[in-house]
């Protein structure tokens, strides 16, 4: 796993000792006294950068100035921030973020000043911090050190090294430490989930996926594995009818936080399932070879599950929380689920295998009704890279909402604003069960070719008791083949993790004494 970037807190000094300092600058007012003091100090050097260059401080922007004269600082970061007062947390991180790709490889020290602007809010040096740690995140393990770059040279290789030390000076002090533990735990999250997502499958296999989860019992979590027998003998037939093909065996693996002190029986936990498609050649119904080998990302739910569950535990959340994923690997050959087959899954309906390519939802069925008979859920989130159709609908920007219940679908998609991590809710209706109630079973695991995301989020909830909240998260779209961003240059987005802990830490969990 990258190593996450040592961050201190401080107050404010007369000028930073860092070879690389950077400041904020804000639209449509003066340089800020801290500012002014460099200028002066180096003869007015900075004053005439920033004229030669044109700088105009709207956020994002930014004015690289080496060498100053008469400064300790061998480089100077002047930020724009455009209107601080309309700055939100993701914003901060976002910037965080855009001044780590602005440094240099072999950065190792960095000094970041927050003084001199009016509106700035406590919570703006944590949110700079969470996205120059997110930025930070590389995965090029199978890199050799070897490689050429495509000049013919030697490619810099940066896997191993340590980001650089962060060292944030503000009003503030050193009180921002304390609020640190959250932040680095739920880097720790996301980092375990890109990992994950963006491991290839020769690797990531059903078993050494169990393996790297059963290694979580160090941060305290309880962790059980119910191999093929027990799967076998719970009737959990629709999750091992999509691996029967695949010369991996399945696995399902539960992931427990008890973090809520004095809790009374019957309270419940919040509980995370999550889709672990390990490799989805789509089975007998086999996918179109270009872009096949994205399908290693087929798992970005259980890897989201994951990270949301080390993050808790790293944090010592104080919450009741479970984890359960199922791992599996869907491949063709002469074991393997026909179209056709019909399967009966552990909660007794039945299953018309239609297209072997829509087993996400099979997997999830199966989950669903363990977790409703053996974890004592008080609400379910579903998580899965279930549909290309989502990414119809809403691109890469949103995951797709679903849900029984308007209060969790209002808590996650507040949770998904606040984190960045957007969830855009659509529609559930009784009027869409006639396309998947089966013509030989109970139902069919596909519908028509309209309405694919809605059909397959109303086909996971037949298998949710009445009463149950539930919610479902279409993550195709967001979890893997992502978009590079201000705060995410990984393939591998791990999506889910900032969203759920942030869900938990909103709305679940008892208030500490601090808060």
């Amino acid at each position: 796993m990258t190593e996450l970037p040592a961050v201190s807190f401080a107050s404010l000094q007369p000028e930073p000792k860092s070879p690389t300092a950077i400041y904020f600058v804000t639209e449509g007012e003066e340089l800020p006294p801290p500012i002014k003091r460099l200028d002066k100090a180096s003869a007015g050097a900075v004053s005439r950068a920033i004229e030669v260059a044109g700088f105009k401080p709207k956020r994002k922007n930014l004015l690289e100035i080496l060498a100053p004269h008469g400064l300790k600082a061998a480089r100077l970061l002047l930020v724009g921030i455009g209107d601080a007062k309309t700055l939100t947390h993701r914003d901060w991180m976002d910037l965080g973020g855009v001044v780590r790709g602005k440094l240099p490889k072999k950065t190792t020290e960095v000094d970041v000043v927050f003084a001199g602007v009016d509106h700035l809010p406590e919570e703006a040096p944590l949110g700079f911090a969470a996205g120059f740690g997110l930025r930070s995140y590389t995965f090029k393990k199978y890199k050799s050190k070897a490689a050429k770059s495509a000049d013919g040279g030697e490619e810099e290789q940066d896997e191993g090294r340590a980001p650089p030390k962060l060292s944030i000076f503000s009003c503030w002090g050193d009180k921002l430490a304390a609020k640190l533990q959250h932040t680095e735990a739920a880097l720790s999250g996301v980092y375990l989930a890109r990992d994950l997502v963006n491991e290839p499958a020769n690797i990531l296999t059903p078993p050494e996926f169990t393996a790297r989860l059963r290694a979580l019992e160090a941060l305290g979590l309880t962790v059980e594995v119910l191999d093929e027998p027990k799967l076998k003998s719970l009737g959990m037939n629709a999750l091992l009818a999509v691996g029967q093909g695949s010369a991996q065996p399945t696995s399902v693996v539960v992931l427990k936080w008890n973090g809520a002190v004095g809790r009374s029986a019957g309270d419940g936990n919040i509980v995370f399932v999550g889709k672990g498609v390990c490799f989805d050649s789509g089975g007998i119904s086999i996918k179109p070879s270009p872009g096949m080998e994205d399908m290693k990302g087929d798992m970005g739910g259980a890897a989201a599950v994951a990270g949301a569950m080390a993050t808790l535990a790293l944090r010592k959340a104080a919450v009741n929380a479970v984890g359960i994923v199922g791992l599996v690997e869907n491949m063709p050959s002469g074991t393997a689920t026909r179209p056709g087959d019909i399967v009966t899954s552990a909660s007794g309906q039945t299953i018309e295998i239609l297209n072997t390519d829509a087993e996400g939802r099979l997997v999830l069925a199966d989950l669903l009704w363990y977790a409703q008979e053996h974890l004592e859920p008080k609400l379910l989130i579903t998580l899965a890279t279930l549909t290309g159709a989502i990414l119809v609908a809403l691109g890469k920007e949103y995951a797709g909402l679903f849900s029984n219940d308007d209060k969790l679908a209002s808590e996650i998609a507040e949770a998904g604003a606040e984190s960045g991590e957007l969830a855009w809710r659509m529609p559930l209706s009784k009027k869409y069960n006639k396309m998947i109630d089966g013509k030989f079973a109970d139902i069919k695991n596909i519908g028509a070719r309209d309405a694919g995301s809605i059909t397959a989020a109303q086909f996971v909830q037949r298998f949710v008791k009445n009463g149950t909240p539930w919610a479902h998260l279409d993550i195709a779209g967001t979890a893997m083949a992502s978009p590079s961003t201000d705060i995410n240059p990984s393939w591998g987005s791990g999506y889910g993790v900032r969203l759920l802990d942030r869900f938990s830490a909103k709305f679940h969990e008892t208030p500490s004494a601090e808060d």
